[in-house]
């Protein structure tokens, strides 16, 4: 396998580094994720069961609460937040939920991440003014 490199639009400075966790499912931060140990608890989500933690979180978009974005900011203080995300379309629950926790987040990527990329793989996010950078490594 080649490196993949996916630009896109950077909204959250930084940058952060690990392993993939993809789902072709939106992810609801309140309810959907356990604010204590970043474990998704969302019945019959793809990614039930799987915790974010450090990982490299790759979904389409958020979905519910307001609240959800201050679950991200619980995560993080807990050192349980991904290290980086990347939306298809980010909206205003996950950006705000970022911009608190301090973690990268980019969106409108210049390939489909659901179609090139799987769980596992890893990564890094590289997140600088209005530029992203998801490169995934072989």
């Amino acid at each position: 396998m080649r490196k993949i490199v996916i630009g896109g639009r950077g909204l959250v400075e930084g940058y952060g580094g690990g392993e993939l966790l993809v789902s072709p499912e939106p992810i609801s931060f309140y309810g959907g994720v356990d604010p204590l140990t970043g474990v998704v608890r969302e019945p019959n989500h793809p990614l039930e069961g799987k915790s974010i933690a450090g990982k490299i979180l790759v979904f389409p978009r958020g979905k519910g609460s307001t609240v959800g974005s201050y679950v991200l900011l619980s995560l993080k203080d807990r050192g349980k937040a991904p290290a980086g995300i990347v939306n298809i379309r980010s909206e205003p629950i996950i950006i705000v939920g970022c911009v608190l926790a301090e973690v990268p987040l980019m969106d409108r990527p210049d390939k489909n991440p659901l179609e090139v990329l799987k769980s596992g793989m890893w990564g890094r996010i590289t997140v600088q003014g209005r530029k992203a950078r998801l490169e995934v490594i072989p």
